[in-house]
């Protein structure tokens, strides 16, 4: 795949400093390159951070860590979407093997033929590698990519000693609630510590909630025709969901559930869905949320709801 260069300021609609280019690829019509979702809106920081490690590895990997639904994965195959960076994504469990990554023997038309997994067809084509959720991969069979983070071949002792050298547009990403040292807090289940030699490997950043012009914007795009008070007071909602679900140091988590960005959107389109309905916009909480805590739970976030949206509470969207 040829290689080309694109302009920071046009390619993501932000500022940045005139002349300012980033390496991409030509051809935009891979199958594998996400797609690209209009209106996204890039969090500067957090651009510059990804665009630097893709630029420029260093024989090392990034972990992104943060809460449920920050938009972990959605920044990176949007930066990915607009580079036209084809990219192998593996969501990880307690029991995906390493083998799995790499490749396996299949049964074809009645024979054995060994099939690549997304490690190796990143490592050899210049892909990027998304292990999402990887801190609930088994550590052990994460420390086989210790060799190839930093540049050695992979080698594919199953398939004859296959050797695949890592191409120089390979990157890796892994995204996690934790930043590898486990879950403290109790909110997240099968989270695991992770090998400190693999973590010695990453690069990590922090992505939490957007802040909330940012998120306001979010779901403006998303919904043009929810009125920007209501976005306002949805973001409001959100805001006190997840002080409950994180807690102090002095008090534990109140709540078991929380509201992601990703969550709020998926209420602000339930809503707009339900316009005319009565209750609308608790109608689209229960679906998009509470539906799925303790009922104790769900009655104290639509108790904060009902404070914060006051007389609209019970209106219809379109209504309002």
């Amino acid at each position: 795949m040829n290689t080309r260069t694109f302009d920071v300021s046009t390619t993501f609609s932000v500022q940045a400093r005139p002349g300012l280019e980033v390496l991409g690829y030509a051809d935009n019509t891979h199958p594998q390159i996400p797609r690209k979702q209009d209106g996204y809106v890039f969090r500067n920081a957090l651009l510059r951070d990804v665009l630097a490690y893709l630029h420029d590895a260093g024989g090392d990997g990034m972990l992104l860590t943060g809460p449920t639904g920050s938009g972990k994965t959605s920044l990176i195959n949007q930066i990915a979407a607009r580079l036209n960076w084809p990219v192998q994504s593996v969501t990880c469990h307690g029991r995906l093997e390493l083998q799995t990554l790499i490749g396996q023997f299949v049964l074809v038309n009645g024979s054995t033929q060994f099939v690549h997994g997304p490690l190796s067809v990143a490592a050899r084509n210049g892909h990027i590698l998304i292990l999402n959720e990887s801190d609930l991969m088994d550590p052990s069979e994460l420390a086989g990519l210790n060799d190839i983070l930093e540049g050695q071949p992979l080698v594919i002792a199953e398939n004859g000693g296959e050797v695949i050298p890592p191409h120089p547009q390979f990157r890796v990403f892994a995204t996690g609630n934790s930043a590898g040292s486990g879950d403290n807090s109790g909110l997240y289940q099968g989270v695991l510590r992770q090998n400190i030699a693999l973590l010695d490997r990453f690069r990590v950043i922090r992505v939490d909630y957007p802040e909330t012009d940012l998120e306001q914007d979010i779901i403006q795009n998303a919904v043009p025709s929810m009125p920007a008070e209501i976005i306002s007071k949805m973001i409001t909602v959100a805001g006190e969901i997840r002080r409950l679900f994180v807690g102090t140091a002095n008090d534990g988590p109140e709540l078991t559930v929380t509201m992601s960005t990703r969550t709020l959107v998926r209420w602000t389109l339930l809503a707009n869905t339900f316009k005319g309905a009565p209750n609308v916009f608790e109608y689209s909480l229960n679906q998009a949320l509470t539906a799925r805590a303790e009922p104790e739970q769900r009655e104290a976030i639509h108790r904060i709801a009902s404070d914060i949206f006051g007389d609209y509470w019970t209106s219809r969207h379109e209504d309002v």
